[in-house]
């Protein structure tokens, strides 16, 4: 196996896993993180054998920075295969709780602006790149696998805007993701619980570690790895803590109520459908 991968936040966590693995499987890899000296030490580790690895510093909720990485990842590859949009951050004070304060102050969107927009922004290069390619020896245009959160699905009432955002990226997948593949394009997400990673405390990961609670970040990674070259698209896999005895689980999409609004939505389909095709 072999290719070329970009991946957002993979100087640490989930991401820096994503590269390792893909390193293994001959897979070069163009780390885009904020943390520039962390996604240059991961390189540096990447590439004690071979150049195979290498980074840009990104704001992800930035347009003009992810494109302006996202195109050096191109012109050093020539070609990307796999895209992995993992960067992210928790929750945040986003409504000030002030009642003595006068006048309105703006939401803090930044949960939004990074777990969402970059996404956004992130399968938007993929997918603009991966159309001007041809297929490669799996048949594919290009694969891109996300990173969402259990929250996409459950809901935590005091994170309401990242709930909001992951919420949003497993909408994604689950519709666009179901598109793509009429372009030889593949498009997932993996949607853990509580992995330990730099998103949130010590204390907080201790607490849940304690309960057996912690979900192995083995899980994404395995899940990922088993990606590669599948032609799957559109699908939703939860790494639960129970991972090992479990494995990766699919959730499916909510159900249609009845047959009409089945196929109410298979006339929306068509409708929408002019939208992706060349202009």
């Amino acid at each position: 196996m072999s290719g070329f991968a970009y991946i957002t936040g993979g100087a640490s966590g989930i991401g820096r896993g994503v590269a390792q693995m893909l390193v293994k499987h001959n897979i070069k890899v163009f780390i885009a993180d904020r943390d520039i000296d962390g996604a240059q030490k991961v390189v540096d580790e990447l590439n004690k054998d071979s150049q195979v690895a290498s980074c840009a510093h990104v704001d992800v909720a930035n347009w003009n920075s992810q494109a302006k990485a996202f195109s050096q990842a191109v012109a050093d590859f020539g070609r990307i295969d796999y895209v992995y949009p993992i960067a992210g951050i928790g929750e945040r004070v986003s409504i000030p709780n002030d009642p003595s304060a006068t006048g309105f102050e703006m939401p803090d969107l930044t949960v939004l602006d990074i777990d969402l927009t970059g996404v956004l922004y992130t399968v938007s290069l993929a997918v603009q790149q991966f159309r001007k390619q041809q297929p490669g020896k799996n048949g594919l245009r290009g694969s891109i696998g996300c990173v969402a959160s259990v929250c996409g699905f459950y809901c935590c009432p005091t994170l309401p805007i990242y709930t909001a955002a992951k919420h949003a990226v497993v909408g994604l997948v689950r519709s666009y993701g179901k598109y793509l593949p009429e372009e030889k394009i593949t498009m997932n997400a993996i949607c853990p619980n509580v992995i330990r990673t730099n998103i949130s405390t010590g204390a907080f990961y201790d607490t849940l570690e304690k309960e057996n609670l912690l979900t192995p970040i083995e899980g994404v990674i395995d899940t990922f790895e088993k990606l590669l070259d599948e032609q799957t698209s559109g699908e939703i896999f939860e790494i639960g803590p129970n991972y090992k005895q479990q494995g990766a689980v699919v959730r499916k999409a909510q159900e249609y109520l009845d047959k009409e609004s089945q196929r109410t939505f298979e006339v929306l389909y068509h409708r929408g459908r002019p939208l992706h095709q060349p202009r």
